[in-house]
């Protein structure tokens, strides 16, 4: 007896270290296996089956098991004298509705033989609940209650211990281990799906598994995440293998376990490598304020500081650049600009169109719209290329951005719409990649 306890309470911790589940859960299985099994062989129609498993007194047999019929008691009502044989025919019905409907999977795939009262749970289908307001198998009526429990009330729950059989059949032996096998599967999905849920927003190193389409999965140990094509950085190439860092974008939990979402395009991933690169940003001296992007192409910044001895855009970029290049290189080569936040709304507007130097910012608060004026040498690095500069300007600051050329006085670019002027946008957008590519350059050196 001591052996086979002993072997008991091995496996079930054999089980908790491999799966990384709580001997709570185990047991749970363990329980609902036996009451199943116990159901299957001798339980009868009228029983709400619920067992209790001791694994230091299981002798092999039936020691340390314990099987209960449990009911809520219910106040006393009358019935009509049909009323059992029309419950007992709607529930077969509805039994043999829900068995064509939903055919049980084969126990090869994991299916469990459980018979369900479709009023275990309160359904209403058919216009059940209304009509037969007793159900004999979850309920008592307290008058049959106190002949079993003298002091019982309503509300209370009545457990009546069942004789336990010298063994089990091998149809009740099977549905035992089913039963085990999906609750422990869905033990396993619990916990997974609580360990990563705890963990969204965070910047995770892995690993490229495979492709499936245009889904990119990823290895994530104990789990497989995802990065689907809007989260993936367009022009960006995953192969098995590889190791890139992405963002922990969200987990919901699906019928067929947890769904963990990664991001490699969103605003956050930017966030937590700066934190991840920028000790002063990680300590919270240098705080990121808005991050607009576009992946894969470019990013702007805007970051601010309470230490007046700290200077936030020399932080960020680091010694010749040292900090921003590593993030550039993580991020595929995508550019990425570091703007001051302001609380002066048109000094935030002039600096988000950075690296543009702005003359003058408008500010129109009742259409919420900054009409900014720059000098013709400025225009093609205040617009950007195909636009993108005041673009993300905009989506930075929350403004609606209009670039008009001082000298003209002529609207050239609209953070909505994009380049006014088109006669000047071949030239305006050529002069703005020089420019960048030659700011580029001097960064380097």
């Amino acid at each position: 007896m001591i052996n086979m306890a002993s072997q008991i309470s091995q496996a079930i911790k054999a089980i908790c270290d491999e799966k990384l589940l709580t001997e709570e859960a185990v047991l749970e299985a363990v329980e609902a296996a036996l009451a199943a099994a116990y159901r299957k062989d001798f339980g009868n129609k009228n029983q709400n089956i619920k067992s209790e498993f001791d694994p230091e007194l299981y002798d092999g047999a039936t020691a340390g098991i314990r099987i209960f019929d449990v009911k809520e008691v219910v106040a006393d009502m009358e019935l009509p004298e049909d009323y059992f044989e029309r419950f007992e025919a709607a529930h077969v019905g509805k039994k043999d509705k829900d068995a064509r409907q939903n055919p049980p999977a084969p126990l090869s795939q994991g299916g469990a033989v459980e018979t369900v009262n479709p009023l275990d749970k309160g359904g209403n289908e058919g216009g059940l609940e209304e009509e037969f307001v007793f159900n004999p198998k979850t309920m008592i009526m307290l008058s049959d209650a106190r002949d079993l429990k003298p002091d019982a009330q309503v509300g209370d729950e009545i457990r009546v211990e069942l004789a336990i059989p010298t063994a089990f059949g091998r149809m009740a032996a099977q549905t035992a281990k089913q039963v085990i096998m999906q609750k422990l599967r869905e033990a396993e999905r619990n916990v997974i799906y609580q360990d990563f849920k705890e963990r969204e927003g965070e910047l995770m190193n892995v690993t490229v598994q495979r492709r499936e389409g245009r889904v990119v999965l990823i290895d994530l140990g104990r789990a497989t995440g995802v990065i689907l094509p809007e989260d993936q950085i367009e022009g960006e190439r995953y192969f098995p293998g590889t190791r890139i860092k992405a963002i922990l974008r969200e987990v919901n939990l699906t019928n067929k376990g947890p769904e963990i979402r990664l991001s490699r395009s969103s605003p956050g991933l930017v966030a937590a490598m700066f934190a991840q690169e920028i000790p002063e940003v990680a300590n919270g001296v240098v705080e990121i304020k808005d991050i607009a992007r576009e992946s894969g192409s470019r990013t702007k910044v805007a970051v601010t500081t309470n230490d007046d001895m700290i200077d936030p855009i020399g932080s960020c970029i680091g010694q010749r650049g040292t900090r921003i290049q590593t993030i550039i290189r993580e991020l595929g080569g995508e550019k990425v600009d570091v703007v001051l936040w302001s609380e002066n709304e048109s000094e935030y507007i002039a600096a988000s169109l950075s690296p543009a130097r702005v003359m003058n910012v408008e500010l129109k608060p009742n259409e919420h719209l900054a009409i900014v004026q720059v000098t013709p040498d400025q225009l093609s690095l205040a617009i950007g290329k195909g636009g993108q500069n005041v673009r993300l300007a905009a989506k930075l600051t929350n403004w609606k951005i209009t670039v008009i050329n001082v000298e003209l006085g002529q609207v050239v670019a609209d953070s909505e719409v994009g380049e006014i002027a088109k006669e000047e946008a071949p030239k305006q957008e050529a002069e703005a990649i020089e420019t960048e590519e030659s700011q580029t350059s001097e960064e380097k050196s």
